[in-house]
């Protein structure tokens, strides 16, 4: 497996650096850096993490009331607590059109949370994209139960066909991860579930904000999974947040995130309680990070609109290309305009792309921010932190086969398609600059 392919999220940052803060510079938005070597005149275009280009008095007045409080622990301190992350859980589940909220201490946490919530243990079967994040497969693992990878197609989410296909009688759970800002096509996924009575994750860590159909993203399945680590829409560096409208999920959920007692708060809020203590751990969200929380969902819908207005200018101006094909959107309204992609048509093309592209300063990669983790050494050789560890020890564990094999539909996405990164604070200039150097390189090389 070539070292491209295994570009994930951090060495695509460290890849592309180059072609977004750099090269192009963080500042003004309307300052042109003039290239001497291109001879043109190349907007300032800020890529990368989003939600920090909108800290501002917000963030530091909700953080001083934390500090003024002496209480930093959400349920107890020298001072009284000032309640941030309630505040935050109840509006983020609100906005998610959700009953409840839980805020933990990043998306990881939360999808650990998830496999809790909805009794995933030995014996069960999870499936999951084979390009998603590593996340998405260790929950399972951790669960003791058994990844099962299905395809991706050009929605860069979860292929339904393959979905089905990987189905088993021991299929307790689909993750479908909405990937790269767009939504996955819930409406066969969910079908598909229901005929085979499997419960649905929705994981929206890359996603938040979305919509399918008109639909919250995280409102549709069973439960769903948000990250607010620093690559993410919204972020207070990291943390993350589990939704459900099922109250004996939630208060699994609850439990576990806070050693697997149920505090008073979470009680009040489904009425009373169902479950018995039980072996949890503590992911329970700090008060800081509550408040910067609440300050960016207060500007949430004001920042997808700002990147979307982008993607969307790009996505208009690149469409007349003749034969140029996109990524496939399910619910184009629902995209959150993380990045732009198109298709090069062979690894060879997409390579020629990606350097021209680089040379006229446009930040590119092939799609980043999750893994082919079927092609991931400790995967294919089911390496855990215990060699007796009960996902791979039963009958179905060990005949299971991770290889590249078992996703060649995968592979030849990821070796076909272009991404090209959107700043939710690029200029008209930027984006038309964006839209016109793919012109030339589309039309040069494929």
């Amino acid at each position: 497996m070539s070292n491209q392919r295994q570009t994930n999220r951090r060495n695509f940052l460290k890849e592309t650096a180059l072609y977004s803060t750099a090269t192009l510079g963080i500042g003004s938005q309307n300052i042109l850096a003039h290239s001497s070597e291109l001879n043109v005149s190349i907007p300032k275009m800020v890529t990368g993490f989003v939600g920090p280009q909108y800290y501002d008095n917000k963030e530091e007045e909700l953080l001083k009331e934390v500090l003024e409080s002496g209480a930093p622990f959400r349920f107890a301190g020298p001072g009284n607590p000032p309640n941030k992350v309630n505040d935050f859980e109840v509006a983020f589940a609100k906005y998610m059109e959700t009953k409840f909220g839980l805020a933990v201490t990043s998306g990881t946490t939360a999808l650990n949370c998830a496999m809790t919530a909805l009794g995933i243990g030995p014996g069960d079967e999870v499936i999951i994209p084979a390009y998603t994040w590593w996340s998405d497969y260790t929950c399972i693992v951790h669960a003791c139960a058994l990844p099962v990878f299905a395809d991706i197609d050009e929605t860069f989410n979860l292929d339904p066909k393959s979905f089905e296909k990987a189905i088993t009688p021991r299929t307790k759970a689909v993750i479908a991860v909405h990937l790269l800002g767009g939504p996955c096509d819930m409406d066969p996924i969910m079908e598909i579930a229901k005929k085979h009575n499997i419960l649905v994750i929705e994981d929206c860590a890359q996603c938040a904000g979305g919509s399918y159909k008109g639909k919250k993203l995280g409102s549709i399945g069973d439960v769903a999974i948000f990250s607010f680590n620093a690559y993410k829409i919204i972020t207070c560096g990291d943390g993350g947040a589990f939704i459900t409208n099922d109250p004996v999920y939630y208060e699994r959920a609850a439990r576990y995130q806070d050693m697997g007692n149920l505090n008073g708060v979470f009680e009040k809020r489904i009425g009373g309680k169902s479950e018995k203590n039980f072996t949890g751990e503590n992911y329970r969200m700090n008060e800081f990070s509550g408040a910067v929380m609440s300050a960016q969902l207060s500007k949430f819908d004001r920042i997808l609109s700002d990147q979307r207005r982008n993607a969307t200018m790009i996505y208009d101006g690149i469409r007349t290309i003749p034969g140029i094909r996109l990524r496939k959107q399910p619910d184009p309204a629902g995209d959150i305009g993380y990045s732009v992609f198109f298709d090069a048509t062979s690894k060879e093309k997409k390579d020629q792309c990606l350097k021209a592209l680089r040379q006229k300063k446009v930040s590119c990669s092939s799609l980043s921010g999750s893994v082919l983790l079927p092609t991931e050494e400790s995967i294919m050789n089911k390496r855990t932190r215990h060699p007796n560890w009960p996902s791979f020890t039963t009958p179905e564990g060990k005949a299971i086969q991770y290889n590249p094999d078992i996703c060649r539909q995968t592979l030849d996405v990821y070796d076909r398609f272009i991404q090209v990164r959107v700043g939710p604070k690029f200029t008209e200039e930027a984006d038309k600059y964006i839209i016109n150097a793919i012109k030339s390189v589309y039309s040069e090389i494929v």
